[in-house]
């Protein structure tokens, strides 16, 4: 669990402006993404609340370096920590037993990070809701799929790393 809110941590550095939205594009959701599905719900959602209850503390390791909880992202941050969660009870139930059933459990959990962070977006902004989803999700519908692309290729090295099947 410390290590994957560590990789979390190290892949929020991975951080590029989007012109136009205060939310960078990230390496977070990869990592989100690859913890819940190889750590499953309980060990997934334990590591996403923990990096993330560590960053809302004061530990500088969210995207651009940033910590605390006054930040247009951290509804993101929180809809990892439930995507982890959920795609890790996805894993278990055979939803990363062939590339499709995992293709379909990297886009359900890429979808909860969407639904909570775009109205907190909105929320913690001000914007209307079009106007979130044309900064909040938009720009990072391919992005995301290359993401989750990424970490069911990581799969694999990551069961290996746990000792798991694979």
């Amino acid at each position: 669990m410390l290590g994957g809110a560590a990789l979390t941590g190290i892949a929020a550095q991975i951080s590029v402006p989007v012109p136009g939205s205060p939310v960078p594009v990230t390496g977070q959701t990869f990592a989100a993404l690859l913890i819940g599905t190889a750590l499953g719900a309980r060990r997934g959602f334990l590591a996403l609340a923990l990096y993330a209850v560590v960053g809302m503390a004061g530990m500088p390791w969210f995207a651009e370096g940033t910590s605390g909880y006054a930040m247009p992202s951290l509804g993101y941050i929180l809809g990892m920590l439930l995507a982890a969660t959920v795609v890790g009870a996805l894993a278990r139930r055979g939803g990363d037993r062939s590339v499709l059933r995992t293709a379909g459990t990297m886009v359900i959990g890429s979808a909860i990070i969407y639904a909570v962070g775009v109205p907190y977006l909105a929320l913690a902004t001000g914007m209307s809701l079009s106007a979130a989803v044309a900064a909040g999700l938009t720009p990072f519908l391919i992005g995301d799929a290359l993401k989750a692309a990424l970490a069911m290729g990581a799969l694999p090295a990551s069961w290996k790393l746990l000792g798991r099947r694979g």
